[in-house]
């Protein structure tokens, strides 16, 4: 009788346990720890905002603090390599940006490996690009841009923000793909760069949508197309690379999260499920929209199949060029 009772008592508390358990937002991390997001570039960067942003709704949504660690140095390589090497226990998360898949074939070496030293969480957010000119450039459009380039082979100086920038192996994409010779002329970082093409000392550039637009409205640029395999919502009115004959020419900005390799698989999945949330939330798709980005979200397949795409893609595109930033 008494075995009897006690077997009741027992399903008593289980069953009003269990709910309880199920409905908790059951945080990814060892308790008592901060949960840190790596971002290894400079504070201010698009890729910290949304770290910031990100931390905010996370730390709010489980009560738990969440530090954003800027660990910066040789294009993001420096703060990779050190998330790289982080215990899989889920308290730390790497952002990262596209080149997070350029520098493995840019460089000599890199303290990590883009496939075996990580495992995709989410893909959070895409941005995109456009090909501007100078208005003295006689161009107003791609074709006319490029058939101004093979009369000049060689004169025609473009600008990006550094060597193995999107912007930079956008352009060295585009002459591949047209067969036109361009000079390079890289910069330390965007404000540079971005002066100079006003100032008309390089003539093109690839240019964040975002940034380009208010210029081009200026007239201090001129926007010849998109980069994206669609116009964007935010210039409809600019025709795609591809809808003027560059077959298959695509390029954006995207960024991701990923846990080192090793991290539990139900820890994974809790942090694909909260920022998944996150990014579906009209506050979040509002923040993104200001730096240019639209939310992407999906399992974690979206962004490891991206991660694999654009490794060969872009590693192709290096060796053809002979780019590297040793």
């Amino acid at each position: 009788m008494r075995f009897r009772s006690v077997a009741r008592l027992l399903c008593f508390v289980a069953a009003c346990t269990l709910p309880a358990i199920l409905l908790s937002p059951a945080p990814a991390q060892v308790a008592g720890r901060p949960i840190t997001l790596i971002v290894p570039y400079s504070p201010g960067t698009g890729i910290d905002i949304l770290a910031r942003a990100l931390g905010a709704e996370l730390s709010q949504k489980w009560g738990q603090s969440v530090v954003v660690d800027n660990k910066t140095g040789a294009s993001g390589n420096i703060g990779t390599g050190i998330a790289a090497r982080a215990e899989p226990d889920g308290n730390t998360l790497l952002m990262m940006a596209k080149v997070f898949v350029v520098n493995p074939s840019l460089f000599k070496s890199v303290p990590y490996d883009p496939i075996a030293s990580f495992i995709p969480i989410i893909k959070l957010a895409t941005g995109s690009i456009v090909l501007a000119v100078h208005p003295s450039v006689p161009a107003n459009s791609v074709q006319e841009f490029v058939q101004y380039a093979k009369s000049n082979p060689g004169q025609i100086n473009y600008g990006s923000p550094g060597f193995g920038t999107p912007h930079h192996l956008a352009m060295e994409l585009f002459k591949q793909a047209t067969h036109t010779s361009l000079t390079h002329v890289p910069y330390r970082g965007t404000a540079g760069v971005m002066n100079d093409i006003i100032g008309n000392h390089v003539s093109a550039m690839f240019v964040p949508t975002h940034v380009a637009l208010p210029l081009a409205d200026a007239k201090e640029i001129r926007i010849l197309g998109v980069a994206s395999d669609k116009r964007v919502a935010a210039a409809p009115d600019v025709p795609t690379l591809i809808e003027q004959g560059l077959s298959g020419f695509e390029v954006d900005l995207w960024f991701g999260l990923l846990a080192p390799a090793g991290t539990p698989s139900d820890v994974i999945t809790r942090y694909n499920a909260v920022f998944n949330e996150f990014l579906r939330a009209p506050k979040m798709v509002a923040e993104l929209g200001k730096q240019g980005l639209v939310s992407a979200g999906g399992p974690p397949k979206v962004l490891r199949d991206l991660i694999a795409t654009d490794l060969a893609k872009w590693q192709k595109i290096i060796r053809d060029a002979a780019i590297t930033a040793d």
